[in-house]
C-alpha cells in the first residue's frame, strides 16, 4: 500500500502546490486567517469530512472503494476498504473522517481564496448542520437522563 499512499500524497501535494502558485501569482494568499474564518473552516471541515466518510446517503460515492459493514447510528455507516491497489488506498482515504479532514480543509481553504462568498455560504451550511448534530445528540442525552 505504500506505493498507493505515496501516489495519493503526491497528487495532494502537487494540487496544493499548483493552487498555491496560482493564488500567489494572483496575489490572493491571505496574510493571516481571521478567527471567525478559522472557526468556520474548522467546523465545516469536521462536518464535510464526516459527510464524505460516514454519511449513509454519500455511500454511493464510496461504494466502488469500500464494503458496507453496518449502520453506526445517527445516519452514519461503518465501512471497510475493499479491493487492491488504488481501489483499496482510496477506500482507506474516503472511509476515514480523520483522513479526509486535511483534504476537505484544503478544498475549503482554497475556496476561501478563490471564491470567498460562495465558500463562506456553503461552509456556513456545513457549520450549521454540525452544530445541529451536536444539539440533537445533547437533546437525546438529556432526554435519557
Amino acid at each position: 500500500m505504500l506505493t498507493e499512499y505515496a501516489t495519493l500524497l503526491g497528487f495532494y501535494l502537487a494540487s496544493v502546490a499548483v493552487l498555491t502558485g496560482i493564488a500567489a501569482q494572483k496575489d490572493r494568499l491571505p496574510k493571516k486567517f481571521g478567527l471567525l474564518d478559522l472557526a468556520l473552516l474548522g467546523i465545516a471541515t469536521h462536518k464535510l469530512s464526516r459527510i464524505v466518510a460516514k454519511d449513509r446517503i454519500t455511500s454511493i460515492l464510496r461504494a466502488p472503494f469500500v464494503r458496507y459493514i453496518r449502520s453506526s447510528g445517527a445516519g452514519e455507516v461503518e465501512e471497510e476498504p475493499r479491493g487492491r491497489g488504488f481501489q483499496r488506498g482510496i477506500g482507506h482515504l474516503i472511509s476515514c473522517p480523520y483522513c479526509m479532514a486535511p483534504w476537505c480543509a484544503t478544498a475549503l481553504s482554497f475556496g476561501l481564496i478563490f471564491a470567498p462568498r460562495l465558500t463562506r455560504f456553503f461552509a456556513g451550511i456545513l457549520a450549521s448542520v454540525a452544530m445541529s448534530d451536536f444539539l440533537h445528540r445533547a437533546y437525546v442525552r438529556i432526554k435519557q437522563e
